[in-house]
């Protein structure tokens, strides 16, 4: 790959081999500062919004703010040495864990739709339900979908009703173009779907990004759910303020997010996310990889993906957190042991603070405990669950 206005040409695997030093350096190596001095400036500068809690709404305060076009003047403000690194983030980013756009998108839809949020704006989200019991709730992580739970949803609804469903912007819901993906948005949503669909001594399993959802889910006053929220399964799941991967602060730079998309083909980016979500790579198969690529092929997956990083960790987070230990009901947390997007130290800290947690380590797992240890993940959750 050539500099100087050349064309990058992208070919399988010699692509992936030859691009990943330079992707690995630039996630653990390239300085934070250039783009978080960039997200705090426009961020102090857009419209103050806050929710029905108080709580700042950072997709209401972007789409107050600036837009794509503040985009060409960072980058005329930027000195060239850094433009050079931007250009070089920008692959980077094409191939970071934003790849996990995932969806089931290709499949056949086998399973129901909600129809859920206001009248004017509605979106439908989709799940599937297997089972008979006491029901299950799972909530996939960022990027991922109801594939995520294939190795260990079919066990679970031996003994329990299991419903997993597709968070807005993933798998086979919509996606609509609107900037309304934080976790605080997908909560209200999965609120309703508890209610429509009456769901009582319910246990929500939430990895990732949908372990941060089942938290502020658990954490609600919503009159609604008082009393049907029983239990929790935290998988690796986000919880306090973090450093992020560079690939999650480019997303916030609107003309990198773009460019990222558009320079890799949405298989590459897949399994180069996928090594960085596994800890042993051989366990990574093209099924998956085609699965999780597919809604990268449209411009609402590509759309829903860069809107949901730009809020992966709401404004609002440390004070958020400070009442997680008002969440009494048994809980269990499950994290791997070489996790290297969400440490462990999350894990023990949620361990800490909320006061009726069980925690458990699963070895020789990466992030994704239900797709690289299913097994074990199984054992621990049945055992949790008194099954």
């Amino acid at each position: 790959m050539e500099s100087g206005g050349s064309e990058a040409t992208f070919n399988g695997k010699a692509c992936v081999k030859s691009l990943l030093p330079l992707y690995f350096w630039l996630t653990s190596a390239l300085p934070l500062e250039f783009c978080a001095g960039y997200n705090d400036n426009r961020r102090a500068g857009a419209t103050s919004a806050t929710d029905s809690r108080g709580t700042r709404r950072p997709e209401v305060a972007a789409a107050s703010g600036s837009g794509d076009d503040e985009g060409p003047r960072i980058l005329r403000r930027m000195p060239k040495r850094r433009l050079t690194v931007l250009g070089l983030a920008a692959i980077a980013l094409a191939l970071g864990s934003c790849a996990l756009s995932a969806g089931d998108a290709r499949r056949s839809a086998y399973g129901p739709y909600a129809r859920l949020g206001p009248p004017d704006a509605p979106v439908r989200l989709y799940y599937k339900e297997q089972g008979k019991g006491s029901p299950l709730l799972l909530i996939h992580g960022f990027g991922a979908s109801t594939y995520t739970w294939r190795h260990i949803a079919p066990e679970l609804a031996r003994d329990h009703l299991v419903i997993a469903v597709d968070l807005k912007g993933f798998g086979q819901s919509d996606k609509p173009f609107d900037e309304r993906y934080s976790v605080f948005d997908q909560a209200d949503l999965l609120a309703e779907l508890i209610v429509d669909k009456n769901l009582r001594n319910l246990t929500l399993v939430g990895h990732s990004f949908g372990g941060g959802v089942a938290l502020l889910l658990a954490l609600r006053a919503d009159p609604r759910l008082k009393g049907r929220i029983s239990k929790l399964v935290l998988l690796d799941t986000i919880a306090y303020p973090q450093n992020l991967p560079v690939f999650f602060r480019l997303l916030d730079v609107p003309v990198v997010s773009q460019l990222g998309f558009s320079m890799v083909p949405p298989e590459v980016q897949t399994r180069v996310a996928l090594r960085i979500a596994y800890f042993d790579n051989s366990k990574i198969d093209p099924d998956e990889v085609e699965t999780y690529a597919a809604p990268l092929k449209t411009a609402a997956g590509k759309h829903a993906i860069i809107h949901s990083a730009r809020q992966i960790v709401p404004d609002g987070l440390s004070e958020l957190s400070e009442r997680y230990s008002s969440i009494k009901i048994p809980t269990l947390i499950l994290w791997c042991d070489h996790d290297r997007i969400v440490p462990l130290g999350v894990g023990l800290k949620l361990r800490r603070t909320l006061p009726n947690s069980t925690f458990r380590l699963v070895e020789d797992c990466g992030h994704m405990p239900q797709e690289e240890q299913p097994e074990a993940t199984l054992k621990l959750i049945h055992a949790f669950l008194g099954g």
